[in-house]
């Protein structure tokens, strides 16, 4: 692919990904989606992002001394939600623009984001947000669209610090207590309540009111990226206010009309 022109004013790089198309259907971006790239190396994580053939791309790469590598254009469609969804859309890479920030996540150590690189994601994220009217609860993680398969950006990823900066939506989560949880195995119109809710707020996830294996994934996900001071799986009544004082402080256009059960 020949190289362009970089959308952002920041971007120090251009390394032009072949890894992209069309948006489809005429789609313009209204969505960032956060990654980290998963990678034990900087130099290995860059090329499976620009090399031909390995079907991955992101529009953006932030190392951790801050400095922004630009892949794909912000008109075209990178390749880097996967099998996703949110808020009942499928093709979320149509949709969205994709971050990838240089950590190497999970399976390698998974170390805290350097002051500097959350500085540039968010610098980066509120240029894209001017100049393609993004909504902030339309900033997302990956383990938000694909609950089932991803982790990342996870639970180290300071969302509170990008919240401050207009960066993403976010309510300060509530204390952890004592009392009555949702889990594994559970049913009950509690159940299909939280579920309700969850589904609401964007996440794919069925309402019939079992606590199933899909359910604690997606409980986890929101865990991750919403109260990330525990990450079980459990619907405790932090992870329940911290959802419903999320839902609250919407714009009432954004929640997502869920299907009766």
């Amino acid at each position: 692919m020949k190289t362009f022109t970089p959308d952002s004013s920041i971007a120090s790089d251009v390394i032009p990904s072949p890894n992209c198309g069309d948006r489809n259907n005429g789609r313009v971006a209204d969505m960032i989606l956060l990654h980290y790239t998963g990678m034990p190396d900087v130099e290995g994580a860059i090329a499976q992002l620009c090399t031909p053939g390995t079907d991955v791309s992101a529009h953006y790469i932030v190392l951790e001394d801050g400095r922004i590598v630009q892949c794909v254009p912000e008109a075209k469609r990178a390749w880097h939600a996967g099998v996703s969804c949110w808020a009942g859309e499928e093709d979320i890479n149509s949709c969205s623009i994709g971050v990838e920030i240089i950590n190497r996540g999970h399976d390698w150590g998974y170390p805290d984001f350097p002051s500097r690189q959350i500085a540039a994601v968010i610098a980066l994220c509120r240029g894209i947000m001017l100049r393609r009217k993004i909504a902030a609860h339309r900033v997302l993680g990956h383990s938000d669209v694909a609950p089932a398969r991803k982790r990342d950006p996870g639970e180290k990823f300071p969302w509170h610090l990008l919240a401050n900066s207009g960066v993403g939506h976010w309510v300060q989560p509530a204390p952890i207590v004592r009392g009555e949880t949702l889990k594994l195995g559970s049913i009950s119109d509690g159940v299909a309540n939280m579920q309700a809710a969850l589904a609401k707020y964007g996440y794919k996830i069925p309402t019939q009111g079992k606590f199933d294996g899909p359910t604690m994934e997606v409980v986890t996900a929101f865990q991750r990226h919403f109260r990330p001071a525990r990450v079980d799986g459990i619907a405790d009544h932090s992870t329940m206010s911290t959802l419903h004082a999320l839902l609250a402080s919407l714009p009432a256009e954004a929640t997502t009309v869920v299907a009766a059960r």
